[in-house]
């Protein structure tokens, strides 16, 4: 085999290797879904769903001072709700602060959906409105890859530790004016729609 031959296999290889290099970068930051939402668990998800409305849930800002209803659970564990806004584009995203004011660190673990297919893990997947007039029942939203348009990364809520929490549901009829808001285990609280 001459020299020649051999830089060019050579110099082939190392165009692929670069080749493959540059396409795994451009996926890695693209992001992967999974549980990787530990170093910002309340960045809202965007998918096809959420990027078609025109109020995502990241948009506009929460007046966390103001306070519209609280949820309350077992071990300090309580949920005050800021915001439960319908936009145009057919959502209604609920927007509140987690409080840990227990003694224990908190997992989120009964929080997350039934749903076998869910891939959302210590997250606020398992929540839902209640149409009580209607009598339907919304769940949270998913993105196409089975990830919840909620907040994720509630692995570890520390005692004495806050996190804003999200998420998004279809929204009821334009007729509907309130709400219940059920987060499991904790009691569920009743919300007044505003139009985003």
């Amino acid at each position: 085999m001459s020299s020649r031959h051999t830089e060019r296999t050579a110099y082939r290889s190392a165009v692929a290797t670069a080749v493959t290099m540059v396409a795994l970068f451009t996926l890695a930051a693209c992001g992967g879904g999974g549980d990787d939402d530990e170093a910002n668990p309340s960045a809202p998800k965007k998918s096809s769903a959420s990027s078609s409305a025109s109020t995502d849930a990241g948009d506009d800002e929460v007046d966390t001072s103001k306070v519209i209803g609280e949820l309350k659970g077992a071990n300090g564990i309580e949920i005050a709700v800021h915001s439960a806004v319908r936009d145009a584009g057919g959502f209604v995203t609920v927007s509140g602060t987690l409080y840990n004011k227990g003694d224990r660190t908190f997992r989120a673990a009964e929080w997350r959906s039934e749903e076998t297919a869910i891939k959302s893990k210590s997250s606020i997947a398992g929540a839902t409105l209640i149409d009580k007039s209607g009598k339907k029942r919304y769940m949270v939203l998913r993105d196409t890859d089975g990830q919840c348009l909620c907040t994720t990364g509630l692995a570890g809520v520390q005692p004495g530790e806050s996190r804003p929490v999200f998420a998004q549901f279809p929204a009821p009829p334009a007729n509907v004016a309130a709400v219940e808001f059920h987060v499991p285990s904790m009691s569920p609280v009743t919300l007044e729609l505003t139009e985003g």
